[in-house]
């Protein structure tokens, strides 16, 4: 099994290369706010110490959360790619523990050189992350970056230990049944969600909204303002994730709502209505970090308006410029490896569907309707996922908002969580175009078009 996890590495690189990036991205984004962590247990003084804490560990816990989930996700896809592979390895006499094996070898090489990538990554973003601290008058000039070897393998070990448990996972769904029923589920690639899969989006929804609850009965009483803040700030993040967890479900149930609109944009639309009905399992995997996106982008931000406008006098303190920094670099990393990630998971679901646009092709689909189906689920992706955002968003703005007396609706900044849902829209048909184009057949001119 090892000698054919290898060789199955250097034959499918471009297949690993979803997870590759995922984990190299994943262990700098947690190695470089765990190198704060380190820090501040370094000479430093109380004040730049607990500054430092709270930026590693918080904005780095959070940051860890998602980037887990991440790279499980993409494991999963990984995975779920290969069922009718690995249902033939199992009838050429490969046992499931054979196969789980070499699953688990595949998924350790890649995260162990991802990682070690990574980690390099985050030895210098540690150090520029310290040196815009200092910049920003956050810790005084004269903190010593004390990064090192133990928060960099830490973060490794972590991602590392979260890959093999994930490929693990996905490898026992892959290889459960006799082989032949699990040819015929990859064919198929439709499949039941685990029920502790279900069970984890119940708890992560269920508490975010008992931290709403409790941000309205109890922190808004509270003589400390921010007491508001730390209740629900985190709550659209934990929603998100857990709404994210149920995104097969979601899309296979939303995705109903586009049917009668596809269904009036000809070839394209009934393949693009077909597909995120039979592939949600798949594309869910674009879907999740989609979500994710909305939910902690426009929870976050929103929330960083309400309490500008609700601030005692409106007078702006060190505490208050350093809460507003930690937000926004919340924002800001969390955006941007969920991005990441659309982008990432958007190419390798295309290009494991390869074989299915060329046959589209040969069928008598012209290129533009081979990318036009993959656009249109692109966009129907795009609004279920900005549409459950937008919800798992309300589990911090209204609590937020009830605490600091502007209501359920803010008082200001309307226009923001619409600019953020287009953004995120047009970046899930941008990373879809970019995919397609780059596996779509190029057909001559006269090509007939599919009817």
């Amino acid at each position: 099994m090892t000698g054919l996890a290898l060789r199955s590495l250097r034959h499918r690189a471009t297949a690993f290369t979803a997870t590759f990036l995922a984990v190299l991205l994943g262990t700098a984004l947690i190695g470089s706010f765990a190198t704060l962590i380190q820090t501040a247990t370094g000479p430093v003084s109380s004040t730049d110490g607990e500054t430092l804490m709270v930026l590693g560990a918080v904005v780095g816990g959070w940051g860890t959360l998602i980037v887990l989930f991440s790279v499980a996700s993409t494991l999963a896809i990984t995975v779920r790619q290969r069922e009718v592979e690995i249902g033939l390895l199992r009838t050429i006499g490969a046992t499931p523990r054979q196969a789980r094996r070499l699953i688990r070898l595949e998924a350790l090489v890649v995260a162990i050189l991802a990682a070690l990538g990574g980690s390099l990554v985050a030895a210098v973003g540690g150090r520029a992350l310290l040196a815009m601290l200092r910049n920003g008058g956050l810790v005084a000039d004269d903190v010593a970056y004390g990064g090192g070897v133990a928060a960099l393998a830490a973060a490794a070990a972590g991602v590392v230990l979260t890959s093999v448990l994930a490929a693990s996972i996905a490898g026992r769904r892959a290889t459960g049944g006799p082989a032949t029923v699990a040819l015929a589920q990859g064919a198929s690639e439709s499949g039941r969600m685990r029920w502790w899969r279900v069970l984890a989006a119940l708890v992560l929804i269920g508490y975010g909204l008992a931290m709403g609850v409790v941000t309205i009965t109890v922190s808004a009483d509270s003589a400390d303002p921010y007491d508001a803040m730390a209740t629900s700030g985190s709550s659209s993040i934990l929603v998100g994730v857990g709404l994210a967890l149920l995104a097969p479900l979601l899309l296979r149930w939303l995705s109903v709502l586009a049917r009668p609109i596809l269904g009036r944009s000809g070839p394209t639309g009934h393949l693009a209505a077909y597909n995120t009905s039979r592939r949600s399992h798949l594309l869910s995997g674009v879907l999740a970090p989609v979500i994710v996106l909305t939910a902690s982008s426009i929870g976050t931000l929103t929330l960083v308006g309400i309490d500008g406008r609700t601030l005692a006098g409106g007078v702006s303190t060190p505490e208050t410029h350093t809460i507003n920094v930690l937000n926004n670099v919340v924002v800001g990393m969390l955006s941007l490896f969920a991005a990441i990630m659309v982008i990432n998971s958007f190419a390798a679901v295309v290009s494991h569907r390869r074989a299915e646009l060329n046959r589209l092709w040969l069928l008598g689909a012209t290129p533009g309707q081979v990318r036009g189906s993959v656009l249109a689920e692109a966009w129907v992706v795009a609004g279920v996922g900005v549409l459950v955002g937008a919800a798992a968003a309300l589990a911090t703005i209204v609590p937020f908002g009830v605490a600091r007396h502007e209501g359920v609706v803010p008082d200001g900044q309307l226009w923001l969580p619409p600019l953020l849902a287009a953004g995120v829209v047009l970046l899930t048909l941008l990373s879809a175009r970019s995919a397609v184009r780059r596996v779509a057949p190029a057909a001559p001119a006269g090509q007939p078009a599919l009817r």
